[in-house]
């Protein structure tokens, strides 16, 4: 069976590319998208990192210290002080500010959307990298221009001994078991803990797509916080039926049963486990940026009866799940709502497509309630009126 997603993964398609490699081993792909031209040039990725806005970094092979990392917004002058090689320009979520880059990840859909975590866009000189390291998350490396070389190592860990180095997990030991250079079009999947150095040849662009992975910790933390939240004052420690204690100054294992019991039941709700866990894959990287775009003014049914489209918010995330009750939970942006199980197609249609055509919400204007979400992802700057200069 393909997909339209095959090419991308050359000859292992995307079935055995999550059968074999995806989370289990590195892929190199040679020519995953032929004759790939670079939407942002490299002064352009330059300017967005004078943007106070945009997260970015600088990092040294040999600076003030090895591997120094330096962080943005730069300026002018930043850049005419660097040396003319090693050296390396990191941006983040450049995705959210250049639509081209955006437009990358629709060839990843073949994962699910709500583990797309953004486009990291690095500019290399030649020696430039960032030192030998392991991610926790799934990446793929696209090179877009120029020529880099990468070293794949050992599986790694937290327990894996790393540099002294104040700013950045460089490891200590590096075992390299393959080496590759890339060319542009070529890419590169690397799962989570995999080590691995990439060292420009030449002035080269490296596009990064990342995937999100919570941390069992970071699990712990936010969803018994988000439980503690719909919890009122009443809900306490209870021990009806108590038996007079042989020494009252001791914790019994009976009282420890009695509170593991209470919290399992709270964490056993897998409801609300589910309405975390969407909210939270959710949230966005940076909400001052959705903030941006609101347009107060915006009027939903005006803009649709004079054929303007809707269109993603480009700080959004969204996804959608079929609740127990067969309601349908939004998620938008670290918050959710839920609307009547008839309302799965036009929920699809806001989750999967960033460019809301008129006539794909016709059909949809004389229903009160599919109107009503629409206008909520409209007031909160989730979804945004075309203009006339997009």
């Amino acid at each position: 069976m393909t997909s339209e997603f095959d090419a991308l993964l050359g000859d292992v398609g995307v079935e055995r590319f999550l059968r074999e490699y995806w989370q289990r081993k590195p892929l190199l792909i040679r020519q995953a998208i032929p004759g790939y031209s670079s939407p942002i040039e490299p002064n352009e990725l330059a300017g967005l990192s004078l943007e106070e806005e945009v997260e970015s970094r600088i990092v040294l092979k040999d600076g003030e210290h090895p591997w120094q990392l330096r962080r943005g917004p730069f300026a002018d002058e930043d850049y005419q002080q660097l040396p003319e090689k090693d050296w390396t320009l990191l941006v983040q979520a450049v995705d959210q500010f250049v639509p081209e880059v955006a437009d990358l990840l629709q060839r990843f859909r073949f994962l699910p959307t709500w583990r797309l975590d953004d486009v990291m866009i690095s500019y290399a000189t030649p020696g430039g990298g960032v030192g030998p390291h392991f991610d926790n998350y799934d990446v793929f490396l696209l090179q877009a221009e120029g020529q880099r070389r990468w070293r794949i190592g050992q599986h790694c860990s937290s327990e894996s001994p790393l540099q002294d180095n104040p700013d950045l997990r460089i490891l200590r030991d590096f075992d390299c078991q393959d080496e590759w250079v890339l060319e542009p079009g070529d890419m590169l999947y690397i799962p989570p803990g995999v080590a691995h150095d990439g060292v420009a040849e030449t002035d080269c662009l490296t596009f990064s797509i990342g995937f999100r992975a919570p941390s069992y910790q970071e699990v712990l933390v936010h969803f018994t916080d988000y439980l503690a939240h719909q919890l009122n004052d009443d809900a306490r420690y209870s021990d009806a039926g108590l038996k007079q204690p042989q020494d009252p100054a001791a914790i019994d294992p009976e009282a420890v049963d009695r509170l593991q019991q209470s919290l399992l039941a709270l964490v056993q709700d897998k409801e609300a486990l589910a309405t975390w866990f969407g909210r939270h894959m959710t949230e966005t990287r940076y909400p001052e940026l959705m903030q941006s775009y609101i347009d107060e003014d915006a009027d939903l049914r005006a803009g649709l009866s004079e054929g303007q489209a809707l269109l993603h918010n480009p700080s959004v995330r969204l996804a959608y799940r079929v609740a127990a009750n067969d309601q349908i939970q939004v998620f938008a942006s670290g918050e959710h709502c839920a609307v009547p199980s008839r309302l799965l197609a036009l929920v699809q249609l806001i989750c999967n497509q960033a460019y809301l055509a008129p006539q794909s919400l016709e059909q949809w204007h004389q229903d009160d309630e599919a109107m009503e979400l629409l206008e909520q992802l409209l007031d909160k700057g989730y979804l945004l009126l075309e203009r006339d200069d997009e």
